[in-house]
Order: structure tokens, then sequence, then C-alpha cells
């Protein structure tokens, strides 16, 4: 006869860890944990039964959450966003030919300027782009309060549009007569630029200028040097000789 597999079991003649109660025969840890079960199953369902209605309305409800997310995405996200990419064509063509009131309000063939991109599509990455454009619109037809306003509004992520940001907002702040905002606005571009020679090299540059207009000339001097040193690469870096020479004879 084959002999049953013993795997798991307790060996022939030992004794069991059960405890006894008083002179009665040994009660096996094996049956308290059944028990155990039995208890909190009893318990787990007469917890379900007290609270049927809360436990069901509450999966319902996240259920519909989940739900309502995909249709929203589907339905709702995806088609304004291409909607906010077709129409935003026409005004970054006129962006492009520096037509910077067109491309705000009326950039034509029926399309719409950045300004009404963003109120009718702002929740979109395309409307939200739109806050950028227009900032620079406004920056280069003079109106700085409204090119810091969609400055601000711009939600700025990846390696290079966070100092682009900061950098238009540094120039509004700038011609707006805020020279401490700017200053701080130019050094939270360079930051965001990281090791992105070209563009933190182009900020260092205006924040370096900007010193030395406000008569900072120690710290002109050590933006100017530090744009030789680490920025050498950058076509920003082209003067910064010059400049810390004439820093230096305290021109």
């Amino acid at each position: 006869m084959a002999k049953k597999n013993n795997i798991g079991r307790r060996p022939q003649g030992t004794p069991s860890s059960g405890r006894t109660r008083g002179t009665s025969a040994p009660v096996l840890e094996g049956d308290d944990t059944l028990v155990d079960i039995v208890e909190v199953r009893d318990q787990g369902l007469d917890f379900f039964e007290k609270n049927r209605n809360t436990i069901v309305y509450g999966a319902l409800i996240i259920a519909a959450l989940i739900a309502g997310f995909f249709i929203y995405q589907a339905f709702v996200k995806q088609p304004a966003e291409k909607a906010a990419m077709e129409v935003m064509q026409d005004a970054q063509a006129q962006f492009e030919r520096d037509s910077f009131n067109l491309a705000l309000v009326n950039p034509g063939n029926g399309g719409m300027g950045f300004v009404d991109i963003v109120d009718q599509y702002g929740s979109t990455e395309a409307g939200n782009l739109a806050n950028y454009y227009a900032a620079v619109s406004y920056l280069n037809i003079g109106k700085y309060e409204a090119a810091l306003d969609y400055a601000k509004s711009f939600d700025a992520s990846g390696t290079v549009l966070p100092a682009m940001k900061y950098g238009v907002i540094g120039d509004a702040q700038s011609e707006l007569g805020n020279m401490d905002d700017a200053i701080s606005a130019y050094r939270s571009a360079i930051d965001a630029a990281g090791e992105n020679f070209v563009t933190g090299g182009y900020y260092l540059n205006k924040l370096a200028l900007l010193l030395r207009k406000q008569g900072k000339t120690e710290e002109a001097l050590a933006a100017f040097r530090q744009l030789k040193t680490d920025y050498g690469q950058s076509p920003a870096a082209a003067n910064a000789d010059k400049y810390i020479a004439m820093l230096e004879m305290g021109k």
C-alpha cells in the first residue's frame, strides 16, 4: 500500500502542543484556530449586514467615479485637446510673423487668438501653452501687467519651459520697474535651466546686465564670471570678458 504523504503533518508519536482545560482532553491549537476563523467570519458577516447599504452605496460611488473619469478622458478632454491644437495654428502662425496683436485676438481664417483659446480651452495642454504665447505677445507690445498675469498662469513643465516662464516674468518685472522681483525671476530661470547652457547662459547674461545697471558691481562681476566659466559654450558668454574688464576697472 502506498504511503500517505505527510508533508506538513505532525510526525506520529510526538505530543501535540495543545493545552488542557482542567481534566478534559487536550485541545489542539488547530481546533482553536478553527474557532477563531469561525468567529472572525461571523463578525465580518454581522458587520456587513449592519452596514450593507453604506458599503453598497460606497462601492457604487467609487465605480461611478472611475467610470466618469474614463468617460471624461475619452469624450471630453481628448476632443477638447484636439480642437484647441487645431484652432491655435493660425495664432501660432501670426506669432511667428511677430504679428502679436493679431496672434492675441484675431489671427484670421476663422481661428482663435491666444486670449480666447486660454478662456475656452484653458484646461487642456494646448490652452495652457497659449498662456505662454499670450505672455510673450503682451510683452512685445508693451502691455507688461498682462504679460505678467499670463506668464504666472502658465503651468510650465519639462526641462526648458520652466526657465522660459521665469524669464518672461523677469522681463515683465524689469519693464515694470520691479528690479528685485526681476532679479529673483532671472535667478529662478537660471536654476530651472539646469544643464542647458544655452538657456541658462541667456538668462545669466540678462541677470548680470541687470545687476550692473542697478550698480550691484560685485554681484554683476560674479554673474559674468560664472557666465564665462559655467556657460562658456553659450552664445551669451561672448561678451563676458569685456564686461568683466569694465567692472574690474570700475566702469
